[in-house]
């Protein structure tokens, strides 16, 4: 249904709000689907100021917005009053360097970052190449949310090479990987990419046992903590670990809180939850021991009992 003169005066004076307003489902703050999110973090990247429009909270603008811009999708950015397009044209722009001129923003050369590839990962890479002219990316956004896959390249690339195999990052995502580390670690799957990468904001890794049963072998200096109840200790438990008791959290807060700890349970769901909350204390080098003691009877030391 067309708008009427009213309407769209009002979406005239929404889109001229600000110098860049943005149309989303959610809002700046609290994104509520992908392709809105994608685009915030583009805009935050730039370091322009910029409004957001939450088309959830009145169909009417979510349905009429679609209207005035005969764009049928959200979210839509809108520049000096001129709309610019949904998520796959921002990003496109952004990479292209358009959108930056768009919005007057002198950009700094991206330097390519330093990565590293250990030799497991780089020949699982190798292995999976097609030869179709299709290229490793490695995407990292605001959140430092991974995805790695092959893909053909694209306007503003920045390329790196290690180990012999080409990566591929946009700009957004270079600046979030210098000093990354890719390796290829067993799984019960057959293996899987870990990525470690320095520039993260602190939050949970994972461990595997036989990744802790190797700092054990090295002798590398960490904290484990059991956080079963004196009922499950009972029947297996690792003899280096901490029971999560009273007087083993007091230890466990006393240490300084760049230490290395790891959280064990039975299957590794319970020692998340805690070390998720010993996070938020402070702790910035947090590991969860994924599978548990069961992994570490099934993988590791067999003598240690299963229930």
């Amino acid at each position: 249904m067309p708008l009427s003169d009213q309407q769209r005066q009002q979406f005239d004076d929404l889109v001229k709000k600000s110098r860049v307003v943005l149309f989303m489902k959610g809002n700046k703050h609290f994104p509520q689907c992908g392709f809105s999110a994608q685009v915030i973090g583009i805009l935050k990247e730039t370091g322009v100021p910029f409004e957001t429009v939450n088309v959830l909270s009145d169909p009417a603008v979510r349905d009429g917005i679609k209207e005035y811009s005969s764009w049928p999708t959200i979210p839509q950015l809108y520049v000096d009053g001129e709309f610019l397009g949904g998520c796959d044209i921002v990003k496109e722009m952004y990479a292209q360097g358009d959108l930056q001129k768009k919005l007057g923003v002198v950009e700094k050369p991206v330097a390519p970052p330093a990565i590293t590839l250990d030799e497991k990962a780089a020949k699982a890479i190798k292995d999976a190449d097609e030869g179709n002219g299709e290229h490793l990316r490695l995407e990292i956004d605001e959140k430092f949310q991974y995805e790695l896959y092959f893909g053909p390249p694209a306007a503003g690339d920045i390329e790196v090479v290690a180990s012999g195999v080409k990566v591929l990052f946009d700009k957004a995502s270079a600046k979030r990987a210098n000093g990354i580390r890719i390796q290829w670690v067993d799984t019960p799957d057959g293996g899987a990419f870990k990525i470690e990468n320095p520039n993260e904001p602190a939050r949970v890794k994972s461990l595997t046992v036989t990744e802790l049963k190797a700092w054990m072998d090295q002798g590398k200096a960490f904290e484990l903590f059991d956080v079963r109840g004196e009922d499950e200790r009972k029947v297996a438990k690792i003899d280096r670990a901490h029971a999560l008791d009273a007087a083993g959290e007091k230890h466990l807060l006393a240490l300084d809180k760049k230490t290395p700890v790891v959280f064990q349970c039975h299957h590794g769901v319970r020692s998340k939850s805690a070390a998720e909350r010993f996070l938020r204390e402070g702790f910035t080098n947090v590991y969860n021991l994924e599978g548990g003691i069961e992994a570490w009877s099934t993988k590791v030391d067999s003598k240690v009992a299963r229930y």
